[in-house]
């Protein structure tokens, strides 16, 4: 891939302090875009993914914002704006994942994965469409699982937050095709994270090809989504065979 192909544009990666963020981040910085880096608790992280990224000559910065909040989504996108550029592309990769007996999972814990995994796509992509409506240019990549299409093995709260950013990503591209901007979604299955390490259900031994995922695989993916303008209101999968469409 050439290494300029985003030259010029910004991109906000939300949860991008580790894991698939992280990647994505780095990944869209060598392709050529400016990066925020954004994070909620890892400030140390978050800035040596900044530091990391402007080391390859890309303007960034790392910016804290509970993408739940819509205050916090405001101030995110106006400081990004300030301190990087117009934000040209969003991914949507924040999330948490908790894995609990069903009959434990409480109205709190419901609420809570809605928020954090779906709202938050909701909140960060409406504040990020007037200045790509305007510009006539966008690219938006929604970090879904395949979860949403299996129902995978976090909890059915996991499962439907996911899903629900399949809505969000076909409403999204049939409203704004025509005006340059792309919607899409990723669905990694097991991808060799924290997240997915810490949870006794993801093996391996799951995944037909045989093996966990790499980030790298996952953030190659986002980049052909952000460079391409011809694709969307799809659902990419990566994920090892599991699920085919």
């Amino acid at each position: 891939m050439e290494m300029n192909r985003l030259k010029g544009r910004t991109a906000l990666v939300t949860g991008s302090s580790r894991g698939i963020g992280r990647a994505i981040a780095v990944a869209l910085a060598e392709a050529g875009a400016g990066v925020v880096v954004n994070y909620r608790h890892r400030a140390a992280e978050a800035q040596a993914v900044e530091r990391e990224i402007r080391q390859l000559d890309r303007r960034s910065t790392a910016i804290q914002a509970d993408v739940s909040s819509a205050s916090d989504v405001a101030r995110l996108v106006r400081t990004a704006e300030e301190r990087v550029g117009p934000i040209d592309i969003l991914v949507n990769n924040a999330g948490i994942a908790r894995v609990q007996p069903v009959e434990e999972i409480t109205e709190a814990d419901w609420d809570e994965l809605i928020d954090v995994n779906l709202k938050s796509c909701f909140l960060t992509t409406q504040a990020v469409l007037p200045g790509m409506r305007a510009r006539q240019w966008g690219r938006i990549v929604n970090l879904s699982s395949v979860a949403a299409q299996l129902g995978g093995v976090v909890g059915p709260h996991y499962a439907a937050s996911k899903a629900g950013m399949h809505g969000l990503t076909h409403f999204y591209a049939q409203r704004f095709a025509k005006e340059g901007i792309t919607v899409n979604a990723i669905a990694p299955a097991l991808v060799e994270t924290e997240m997915v390490k810490s949870n006794l259900n993801a093996r391996p031994d799951r995944i037909p090809i045989g093996r966990f995922g790499a980030v790298a695989e996952v953030a190659d993916v986002a980049v052909m989504l952000a460079t391409n303008g011809y694709i969307t209101g799809q659902t990419i999968g990566v994920n090892g065979g599991w699920y085919m469409s």
